[in-house]
Order: structure tokens, then C-alpha cells, then sequence
């Protein structure tokens, strides 16, 4: 969702020992809950809203605070207990184990995308369809609205998104007299500029992180993860995995990015004084650059991605959605909540406490378009990003073990980070972890 710095860091700080044990319960077959909901008209969810009851959402996003007190003035007989019971995988860890023990889980959950897989391929959570879900589709982002379609079903209505963008320091390249770069070669001579004209300055920095190195897979064209149901190929040798790895060792071999973890202190000072120069990231990243570096206010600006040969092209990094959990004894009320909460309303109000919205309604309007952000110079920054909305790459899947598979990426992919190897050889050690861990748990896991 909107990234703060204790919802980006997860990745990498869970165990694996704890994720085989909660996730072994979305495997094919199991079925937990409360069984199938029926669905329901929209005359009757909306009869519901109007009689005495509650319902408990489990989130973090601080946007849901003020959506959660105007449902309830619009709605006063519901009362919405919302419960923050941790981020990342204390989230999922905590949601699984609800939804093993059968009981304790909540009504409503704010789900990434990449983490929706694991839970709709079970019964977790209920298939929104028959609740009038479908009718929904054109009101979103076709990259959001094609992570929570998931095999038939609809399994989350979008809150908000990340397509990805360059957030740059434009006093960094004029100082250099660096055009800002269109193309990922373009982007390679920019970062041998600036580390030589000073050695403690870098384009970006990049330890390794698996929801990065995956959107960037994704920006490539690269599909290395397929799934129909059980079946499952992973193929990080596929052209776009390969073109990124190629293309991003040239920058990890060559010490051309600063060895600082994202979401330190040491990451904060480096943006507020342009030590590093770039980030390549989802565009909820200005609420955070305003708060976590406020010395470069004046100086950041956005520009597309970089694209491997100039034409647009984006990839999304973040973002959720939130689903109407399979155990709720309140469907109805959950479902006419999520609505509110992702609908017109919601959505306004999660913009104007600084979310990136998927509703295309929102994304469009010229409020939103023509907001002229102090802290980039004044420049009309969700021009570029709702165009970078546009430009994402279609096709993306995650695996139904996502979870899992990301908290491995730094025994794989991150020991070749460390050792400035070749990243196709820790991506291809990530595939036989991940694949391993897959047919371990049920899955039928190929390779191509």
C-alpha cells in the first residue's frame, strides 16, 4: 500500500521456517472458513448497511483511519473496529493462522497484490463476483483490477497502486550537466558520471530486495512466473529476466551503487543531500520523501523509467487491496465496506492523505493531475505518474507462494548482491528454491 518505512522493510526479516508453517495451509485443496458465500444484490447489502452491526478490518494503511470515520458517519448504525496487528509478514502470519485455526480472523484485510495469490487459490477469502464485483472492472487500473482477478474469481477490490517511476535530483545532474537519462544505457553513463566525479556519490542504491528485482523482471517483459490453478512454471531465465540481470550487473559489478539498505537512516540523509541521485520506485514515494528527507525539498523531480530502448514502459512496485475474509459472519456490511473504501469516496479521501489511487475516476480528474508539488519545485508530478499508470506492462503474475518466495530472495539472489557475481546465477538459484519449496507444498512446479 502507501509505503512508510516500517511497511517497505519487511522483505528479507521473515524466516522461512515460520512462512512453511503458515503457508502450507494455502496449499491446493485446503479449505478453511466458513464456507462459500452466496453473494448478495446490492438492494441488500445496502438494507444491511442500514441496521445495527460491526465488523473488524485489519490494515495499516494510515489512509483507512479517515475512510473508516466517514463510512461510519454516512453509515452510524455500523460500527468498523480497525485493528492494525502488524505489517508485512506479522500481517499475513497473523491472518494465516486465523484462517487455519477456523476462528479469529477478521472481516476485512488489506492484502498486497503480490501476498492475494496465496490466499485466493484457498478458501480464505470470498470470491467477490457474486456481490456484483464484476461490474466494478472499468472503474480501476487494468494492472490493480488484473491482480485481484485471479483465476475466475475476484478476490480483493484495489485500494491504491504503485506504478513505477525515476525520482531524480535535478540539481545532482545539472551539476554534471547529465540529461536526464530515457533510456537504461543512458541510465548505466549517468551512474559511471556521477560516482567519478565523486566517489561517496551513487545513481541509486540496491542491496537487493526481491519486490524490486521482480517489478524490474516485470518492466523488462519478463514472465517468469505462470500459474493456471495448481500448475506453476518459474523461468528466471526468460528474456526479460535475463535482459534486466544483464543490464543491472553492469551497475552491482561495477560499484555503481551505494551499499546502503533502503529505508535507513543512512538511505534518508543520503536523498535529503543528493548522494544519491535517483530512485526507481512506486509512486507513493513523495509522501515519504517529503517526511524521511526534507533537506531535498526543492530539488527532487519525476521523470518516466528508464525503458530498455526509449519507448514507455512501466512495471508496478506496491499496492494493495483489501478482501472480505471467508469466516466473516457480516459479508454483507464487509462487502458494502470495501466498496465505500475503494469507491469515489474512499478513494478521495485516501488520495488527499496522500495515497496513489488505482480508480481511474481519481487518477483522471484534474485536481489530482494538476497538483503542483512544493517539494519537487512545483512540478505537476502525478502527470508523469498516472502515465506511468498507463504504461505498465501487461501480463504480470505472481506465484501463489509469493510470500515465501521473497523471504528466500536474500539466501539466493542477495548472495550474489553481496559477492558483486552474476545476478542470472542467483536469480537461478532463487527458481530452484522457490520451485523446491513449491512442490513441497502441493504445487505441480516446472521450469522452462
Amino acid at each position: 500500500m502507501t509505503a512508510h518505512r516500517s511497511t517497505r522493510r519487511w522483505v528479507g526479516l521473515a524466516t522461512a521456517a515460520a512462512l512453511t508453517a503458515t503457508l502450507a495451509a494455502c496449499a491446493p485443496g485446503a479449505q478453511q472458513g466458513s464456507g462459500d458465500a452466496t453473494g448478495a444484490t446490492a438492494e441488500e447489502i445496502a438494507a444491511a448497511l442500514q441496521e445495527e452491526s460491526s465488523i473488524t478490518v485489519w490494515g495499516w494503511a494510515p489512509q483507512l483511519e479517515p475512510i473508516v470515520e466517514a463510512f461510519e458517519e454516512k453509515y452510524p448504525q455500523i460500527d468498523v473496529k480497525l485493528e492494525n496487528v502488524g505489517t508485512g509478514n506479522d500481517h499475513y502470519t497473523k491472518l494465516q493462522n486465523a484462517i487455519k485455526a477456523g476462528t479469529g480472523a477478521p472481516d476485512v484485510a488489506q492484502v498486497e497484490y503480490y501476498a492475494l495469490p496465496q490466499f485466493a487459490l484457498s478458501d480464505a477469502f470470498v470470491d467477490l463476483t457474486d456481490f456484483g464485483a464484476g461490474e466494478l472492472e472499468d472503474d480501476y487500473t487494468a494492472s490493480t483490477w488484473g491482480s485481484v482477478a485471479i483465476g475466475g474469481g475476484i478476490y480483493a477490490l484495489p485500494q491504491d497502486s504503485g506504478p513505477m517511476a525515476m525520482f531524480y535530483r535535478a540539481d545532482v545532474f545539472e551539476r554534471h550537466g547529465i540529461e536526464v537519462p530515457t533510456t537504461w544505457d543512458e541510465y548505466i553513463a549517468a551512474a559511471e558520471k556521477i560516482h567519478a566525479a565523486d566517489p561517496n556519490a551513487y545513481i541509486t542504491n540496491d542491496i537487493g530486495d526481491a519486490g524490486f528485482t521482480t517489478s524490474m523482471i516485470w518492466q523488462a517483459g519478463g514472465q517468469p512466473y505462470r500459474v493456471d490453478g495448481e500448475n506453476v512454471t518459474i523461468d528466471f531465465a526468460d528474456e526479460g529476466s535475463t535482459k534486466w540481470a544483464d543490464t543491472w550487473n553492469r551497475l552491482v559489478q561495477n560499484d555503481l551503487v551505494a551499499p546502503v539498505p533502503s529505508w535507513s537512516d543512512e538511505w534518508f540523509q543520503a536523498l535529503g543531500d543528493g548522494s544519491i541521485a535517483t530512485l526507481v520506485i512506486g509512486a507513493w514515494m513523495p509522501a515519504n520523501l517529503e517526511s524521511g528527507a526534507p533537506d531535498g525539498a526543492g530539488e527532487w523531480r519525476v521523470a518516466p523509467m528508464p525503458s530498455y530502448d526509449g519507448s514507455p514502459a512501466a512495471a508496478e512496485n506496491g499496492g494493495g487491496g483489501d478482501a472480505v475474509l471467508q469466516q466473516s459472519e457480516n459479508k454483507l456490511v464487509a462487502y458494502g465496506f470495501l466498496e465505500f473504501l475503494n469507491g469515489p469516496e474512499g478513494a478521495a479521501i485516501h488520495a488527499a492523505n496522500g495515497g496513489f489511487p488505482s480508480t481511474l475516476a481519481d487518477l483522471e480528474s484534474d485536481e489530482f493531475l494538476g497538483y503542483e508539488s512544493e517539494y519537487f519545485g512545483g512540478q505537476q508530478i502525478n502527470e508523469v505518474l498516472v502515465q506511468a499508470a498507463k504504461d505498465v506492462v501487461p501480463g504480470w503474475q505472481y506465484l501463489p507462494f509469493q510470500t515465501y518466495a521473497n523471504s528466500i530472495f536474500g539466501d539466493t539472489v542477495g548472495q550474489a548482491y553481496a559477492s558483486k557475481g552474476d545476478l542470472n546465477e542467483g536469480l537461478a538459484a532463487w527458481q530452484e528454491a522457490s520451485t523446491d519449496y513449491g512442490n513441497e507444498q502441493g504445487f505441480t512446479v516446472e521450469n522452462d
